[in-house]
Formats: C-alpha cells, sequence, structure tokens
C-alpha cells in the first residue's frame, strides 16, 4: 500500500474512533469517518497481539494491506478506515479474508465503484 494511502498518526486514529461509526464482523471490525481535508482514502490496520504472535500479526497485516491495495480506487476519498483483525482473522486464507473484508465494505456502504474493475490496461486489479 502506497504512503498517500496509509493512516499513521495517533491523533487520526483518535478523531476515526471518536467520531466514526463502525461495522463489524466474527473476523474484522472496520471504522469509518470523513475527513474535512481532501485527499485519497487513508487506511490504518490493526492487530492486537491477543490475535496470535508477531508472524500470525504480520500475515494478517500483509494481507490486508494486499486485499486493499486492489480496493483503493473503489473507497470514496477523503475517508478514514481502521480494520481492526480479530482472533478468527488468524485461521483465514486470503480469499476467505478478501471475501469477509468484501462483506463489511458493502455493509458500510464504502465501495464507491464496484472492486475489482480495471484501473488501468496493464493493472487489471482483479482476483487472484
Amino acid at each position: 500500500m502506497q504512503k498517500r494511502y496509509r493512516l499513521r498518526r495517533r491523533g487520526d486514529f483518535r478523531r476515526t474512533f471518536r467520531k466514526g461509526t463502525s461495522v463489524a464482523n466474527r473476523q474484522f471490525v472496520v471504522y469509518r469517518s470523513v475527513r474535512k481535508e481532501e485527499g485519497p482514502v487513508r487506511i490504518g490496520i490493526s492487530v492486537s497481539r491477543k490475535v496470535g504472535n508477531a508472524v500470525t500479526r504480520n500475515r494478517i497485516k500483509r494481507l490486508v494491506k494486499e486485499i486493499t491495495r486492489r480496493w483503493v480506487d473503489s473507497l470514496p476519498p477523503d475517508t478514514d478506515l481502521i480494520l481492526i483483525a480479530r482472533k478468527p482473522a488468524a485461521d483465514m486464507d486470503f480469499h476467505r479474508m478478501k471475501s469477509s473484508l468484501s462483506h463489511l465494505m458493502n455493509k458500510a456502504g464504502l465501495f464507491v465503484k464496484e472492486p475489482g474493475s480495471p484501473k488501468s490496461p496493464r493493472d487489471p486489479g482483479g482476483s487472484v
């Protein structure tokens, strides 16, 4: 995921938690808030130590980053998202995780356009 799409600052996380809305399923929680300043969607990923050891947590983060990287153009601009992984996410493969996150994004009404639609002729952005 490119730097401009990352949510990094503590204040941004706090604001999203306080003023944002949340949607959840068994594997993930998504917090969403709209920013005043213009810019692309920014995504923060959080995986607690309760989910597993460092290897497991980093694997989840890598998979979530890859999934959201493909969806960046389908998500609304001027929005901050925080994706929090829950314990059941540790046992998921890429496709099940993608399906779970897709369900949450649809539930939250976050897709501006259909995910996986081509961004450019070189990058089809479809499924793996």
